[in-house]
């Protein structure tokens, strides 16, 4: 028994120090004063850490709490440790956005350029958590510009800011001459990044500031590259250097312009990114910016091709209606319609089927009224009262007259190509499946009508008498009850 209480005793003087350091520490992140004033006369260790190499100072700068900051500077707290990650107080001074704790510790001497295991320094903390007032001290006060460094992911604080969102922060970082269009290690710019996580605010910024400074547009449409050569002049004006000196400068603003164009070719471009986070919103920025809309991915695929994949049946739409080139093949030589088939997307199928043959009348300039102000262009299925009694006629003539194959002879006459017809039919359930092909080929075949302006009851009579199908014609006729109802949806349906 005295040997028990012998060891008893040795093992609580050991714990002691651990539980007085671990008071201290709770004190610390409590802001208790008092407690870490007792403590201190217990001779505890104010530099111990814990299991994640972590002092008191750590959990008062993280806390805010510039009193107890105050205190363990006073009481001579190293500023100095970092944690398990690399992290030192300076950092999370920086994240917190306290900015007269940061005072504070670099007036005490903390490592101002210190950076942890990530690479991450005091001024990619403040960008990734927005705090600006932090920024505006690191770069215009102390003056160190040598902090725009990319971490150990290639990012750099602006595409930080780009990634979070932060709004403000960007426009920090521009003002501040910080703007960049590199990329990080795994391809992204800002605008990636921005697109990728949904922040149209950014993006719109984004946008507009690569437009100032490179007039990305005009390149991408191959008219000048007057922004470049703007941005060089600007920078030419400081120097007086020699011929050779300009002569390099205008060919690495060349050089930035064109890489920011090409980056599509070898990877997802923003387009792609938004497309495939379905962020409709960030989409919809990038196409009225003029984003090339026909960029191609790694795997050669527009972003037509990736919203067909996913039946995304808006997005497919949004790209339809900006007017994105239909006929451009994948690496496995699939087109936007060909994946949609694949994927038994019918509705994706039917809607980029609607606007081949649109655009291919457009361009034939076959139809007159499409134009007209009290038009809007869809191609999503039509569901408008105004149509309700011509769909219902050819809903009757492809499920109870038309026989298998007579649809595909219908298609040809109406000059549906092999792949749309095979895109149609990709779709298999049984030996009545020809039923839905042939009305869901009449249905894309009543849209062109429609977009024309034409009267679909007196089209469809007449071809199908002219391709051998009078019974069905005349059944057809019979069938309609109010012709006069058909007459006026060829004029006012808006599909």
């Amino acid at each position: 028994m005295p040997n028990r209480k012998k060891v008893e005793r040795i093992w609580r003087k050991r714990q002691k120090p651990e539980k007085i350091k671990i008071e201290f520490q709770h004190a610390a992140k409590m802001n208790n004063l008092e407690t870490m004033e007792k403590l201190l006369r217990k001779n505890v260790n104010i530099n111990a850490v814990n299991t994640l190499r972590r002092t008191a100072l750590h959990f008062a700068v993280a806390g805010n709490h510039i009193s107890t900051v105050d205190f363990l500077l006073h009481h001579k707290a190293r500023v100095d440790i970092a944690d398990k990650h690399g992290l030192m107080a300076i950092h999370l001074a920086a994240w917190s956005g306290n900015l007269d704790i940061m005072r504070t510790l670099v007036k005490a001497g903390a490592d101002q350029k210190a950076t942890d295991q990530e690479g991450m320094n005091v001024l990619h903390f403040a960008a990734l958590n927005n705090n600006v007032d932090i920024v505006d001290y690191l770069l215009q006060e102390l003056q160190l510009k040598d902090l725009n460094k990319p971490n150990e992911k290639g990012k750099r604080a602006f595409l930080l800011a780009a990634e979070k969102g932060h709004v403000e922060m960007i426009y920090s970082l521009i003002s501040l001459k910080l703007f960049t269009s590199e990329k990080d290690k795994e391809g992204n710019t800002a605008v990636h990044l921005a697109a990728k996580n949904g922040h149209d605010e950014v993006l719109e910024v984004l946008l507009n500031q690569w437009e100032e400074i490179n007039e990305l547009n005009q390149v991408q449409s191959g008219e000048n590259v007057t922004g470049s050569w703007y941005a060089f002049q600007i920078r030419a004006e400081g120097f007086n250097g020699t011929l050779l000196y300009y002569l390099n400068a205008i060919v690495n603003e060349i050089v930035l312009v064109f890489q920011f164009i090409c980056f599509s070719l070898q990877q997802n471009s923003p387009l792609h990114l938004a497309v495939l986070n379905n962020h409709l919103p960030i989409v919809i920025s990038l196409l009225d910016a003029n984003h090339d809309i026909n960029a191609l991915n790694q795997k050669q695929q527009t972003p037509l091709h990736v919203a067909a994949d996913l039946g995304n049946v808006e997005l497919v739409e949004l790209l339809l209606k900006a007017g994105c080139d239909l006929k451009i093949a994948d690496k496995q030589g699939k087109t936007a319609l060909a994946v949609a088939s694949r994927s038994n997307h019918a509705l994706i199928v039917d809607m980029i089927i609607k606007a081949e043959r649109h655009y291919t009348l457009k361009q034939e300039h076959l139809e007159n009224r499409v134009d007209a102000p009290d038009f809007i262009l869809s191609f999503k299925q039509d569901h408008s009262a105004q149509t309700k009694q011509i769909r219902s006629c050819l809903w009757n003539l492809a499920y109870n007259q038309l026989r298998p194959q007579e649809w595909k002879k219908l298609a040809l006459f109406w000059k549906f190509t092999e792949e749309q017809i095979k895109a149609i039919e990709e779709q298999w359930t049984g030996n009545e499946i020809y039923k839905e092909h042939g009305h869901r080929m009449l249905l894309i075949w009543l849209h062109g009508i429609l977009l024309a302006h034409q009267n679909p009851v007196k089209h469809i009579y007449e071809d199908l008498v002219h391709v051998g199908f009078q019974q069905v014609a005349g059944k057809l006729l019979f069938n309609v009850q109010d012709k006069a109802m058909c007459r006026r949806c060829s004029i006012s349906a808006v599909l």
